[in-house]
């Protein structure tokens, strides 16, 4: 597929957002998630782009993204915004309805997309997470354990900045093992990317206000949705062997969220698409 791929920034009003385009077919918009960028997708990207015209973003404040101020209120980096961001890479690209999976924290965005953008999003693809109203009010002590980057990551006053910026590498590698079940999962050219560009003050610090907004506007903006449902058929995957799995029912989960909703479990850890790409091809292909 490499040879297939066409790279360019589409200007939005975050600023230039970094896109990775391949394939001919209905739009499929795949949204990454921490600490990684659209590289995670690589290994069912190639099959997907038989079907689909795969648009494949780096999130803002990720990857080669454009990296503005969160604000004193983090609203830069609510999952709102970021939606917006994609919703205008699409439509600069000639794509007003289209389907999308998220994994992670692009899981979060797409999420917000969906309830915000009910007209776009034809199909909705959500890959190991719980809700983040849910995560933050039924914490207890093996979520606060597994992800206690959730809390570390929004204190303020550069805290987080200062500590990761110290060693990226050492906290990138970290964190990517400590979540997979299989850690030979990542290939050596998606280990340098993640590394180069997870090595950025600029992506550390926006990455910090990722997760300042998830416990702040975000939550906010999620209980202000009241009994708002997603409209369009969805799908859920997550890893068995990862956090969410050994500590949610995560399918039921998102019931209340969903109004057509299906789902299952893979026989992995966090990074589904690195982990078991064969599995969760099929999974994506047969629901998109």
């Amino acid at each position: 597929m490499t040879d297939e791929l066409r790279r360019e920034f589409i200007e939005t009003d975050a600023g230039p957002i970094h896109v990775v385009v391949a394939g001919e077919g209905p739009p499929l918009l795949m949204l990454h998630g921490y600490p990684q960028t659209h590289v995670m997708w690589f290994k069912i990207a190639p099959a997907l782009a038989e079907r689909f015209t795969v648009v494949m973003p780096d999130l803002r404040g990720y990857g080669d993204s454009a990296k503005p101020p969160g604000g004193p209120d983090h609203a830069g980096y609510s999952k709102r915004a970021m939606a917006e961001d994609q919703v205008q890479v699409m439509e600069a690209l000639g794509f007003e309805r289209f389907r999308v999976v998220g994994h992670d924290r692009g899981a979060r965005v797409a999420h917000r997309m969906a309830l915000d953008h009910p007209e776009a999003v034809e199909k909705l693809a959500l890959l190991d997470i719980v809700p983040t109203l849910t995560l933050f009010d039924t914490v207890n002590q093996p979520v606060a354990t597994g992800y206690y980057h959730w809390f570390f990551l929004i204190q303020s006053g550069g805290l987080p900045e200062r500590l990761i910026g110290q060693d990226p590498e050492f906290y990138l590698r970290h964190k990517l093992s400590h979540w997979s079940a299989d850690g030979g999962a990542f290939t050596e050219q998606a280990m340098a990317e993640y590394l180069r560009c997870f090595s950025n003050p600029e992506t550390i610090r926006a990455s910090c206000e990722d997760y300042r907004a998830a416990a702040s506007i975000d939550l906010e903006h999620d209980r202000a949705d009241g009994d708002s449902r997603i409209a369009c058929p969805t799908l859920v995957l997550w890893g068995e062997k990862g956090l969410m799995g050994r500590q949610y029912d995560v399918l039921s989960t998102w019931r209340d969220k969903a109004d057509d909703l299906r789902g299952h479990a893979i026989d992995c850890g966090h990074f589904l698409a690195e982990e078991k790409p064969e599995e969760t091809y099929a999974a994506l292909e047969d629901f998109l």
